[in-house]
């Protein structure tokens, strides 16, 4: 139900054009709040689409982790919780701050709608800014999708790899240059409308950095070989391999303990009964230790070629570091990761018109659907990183 407030009948002359028509008002309308609830519609029928836009990734991703949920379980490992919980809060504030920003419009509160505005901003360039070291930690190491993907475990931080954070940061440097030299203009000029805007876009650009410095203090918590060689301490993990299970470990250690101690598993009456008798047949003596072999593999063994068992499947590592292995996991990560920081880029796009409009004080209690709208679109944005961060980081 709109909370607009229906405007007078207007007049209109014999042309058929509008008198007193208010300047917010399009002219194929007739009032503000059909205006209002034609554009909440058309903003609803967008986010549908982009429901199933993700959805399709969404899909993907749980088709291949029921395939290989041992690459999700041994990958997920090199992703840093405390970045994505770092991010996952400050998309949260972001939203209050937004849905702060559509109350400020409603109300006519023009200072608090810029400053709502402003801080929506700074918290999206903030979660930038972390997830740029997370990325470029990443490319360094070579976790990248599949066809990319060089990551060596006995050299996880090659050398001869450029700086990718350098390259991420370079077009947030230039932005945040021309908003400063802009800001040092405008006030030389003693422009005030212009000031008004470039005064909160600095410190959005310069939220960014603070991004940054964020998640670098927050990755250089956790050394490498945390993520790489303490894995198969803290979390089971072997190299990034299968765990092996208690229970699983307690059928190979019987099982050596039979083989080691010479004893014979029960086998056909009828083989032992012809052995007895021809202890000499060599032939039904190498049909014995075959049918010894096919029981103790009978647990679900490995056994090699020369016929030595190795154990259960279930206690045999597996390396998950393989560009066709780890390389689909991290084409999934980058793909829904990365196809989200592309909307919370457009999203900044959008805000920053809003708040170059709030600052030229064109919203008011009739006229405030763009807030409402863009406001809708920040709140789908967050609630897909609040999926994205526990079936990626979590999960395990």
């Amino acid at each position: 139900m709109s909370t607009i407030e229906a405007s007078p009948e207007v007049g209109h002359d014999e042309h058929g054009h509008d008198h007193d028509h208010p300047p917010f008002l399009a002219h194929h309308f007739d009032t503000p709040e059909q205006q209002f609830d034609s554009g909440k519609l058309g903003i609803w029928l967008f986010l549908v689409t982009e429901v199933l836009f993700f959805s399709g990734m969404f899909c993907a991703y749980a088709i291949f982790r029921a395939l290989r949920p041992e690459v999700f379980e041994g990958c997920s490992q090199f992703l840093n919780t405390k970045l994505g919980a770092i991010n996952t809060g400050v998309l949260l504030f972001s939203s209050l701050t937004m849905a702060w920003a559509v109350r400020c419009s409603q109300l006519e509160q023009h200072k608090g709608l810029v400053g709502t505005l402003a801080a929506t901003l700074s918290c999206a360039m903030i979660f930038l800014g972390v997830k740029a070291i997370e990325y470029s930690h990443k490319w360094a190491m070579g976790l990248l999708p599949a066809g990319l993907f060089f990551y060596d475990p006995n050299n996880p931080h090659p050398t001869d790899h450029p700086n990718y954070l350098l390259f991420i940061c370079i077009p947030f440097l230039i932005a945040l240059a021309g908003v400063v030299i802009w800001l040092v203009l405008s006030l030389l000029t003693a422009n005030r409308f212009h000031i008004a805007i470039a005064m909160p876009l600095t410190v959005v650009c310069l939220c960014f950095f603070v991004g940054v410095g964020l998640g670098a203090f927050l990755e250089s918590g956790e050394e490498s070989a945390e993520h790489l060689d303490g894995h198969a301490d803290s979390d089971g993990l072997a190299g990034a391999a299968i765990v092996q299970s208690a229970e699983s470990n307690a059928i190979a250690e019987n099982a050596a303990a039979v083989a080691a101690s010479g004893a014979m598993v029960p086998v056909d009456e009828s083989v032992l009964e012809i052995l007895s008798t021809d202890p000499t047949n060599s032939g039904v003596a190498s049909g014995l230790s075959a049918l010894e072999q096919q029981t103790a593999a009978a647990g679900t063994s490995t056994i090699t070629g020369d016929g030595e068992v190795l154990g259960g499947i279930t206690t045999t590592e597996v390396d998950v570091l393989t560009p066709t292995t780890a390389g689909v996991f991290f084409s999934i990560y980058y793909c829904m990761t990365g196809i989200h920081a592309i909307h919370i880029l457009a999203g900044i796009g959008v805000l920053v018109w809003l708040l170059v409009r709030a600052v030229r004080r064109d919203f008011n209690r009739q006229y405030f659907g763009p807030v409402d709208y863009v406001g809708l679109y920040w709140h789908l944005v967050d609630l897909i990183w609040i999926y994205l961060f526990p079936l990626l980081y979590l999960i395990r």
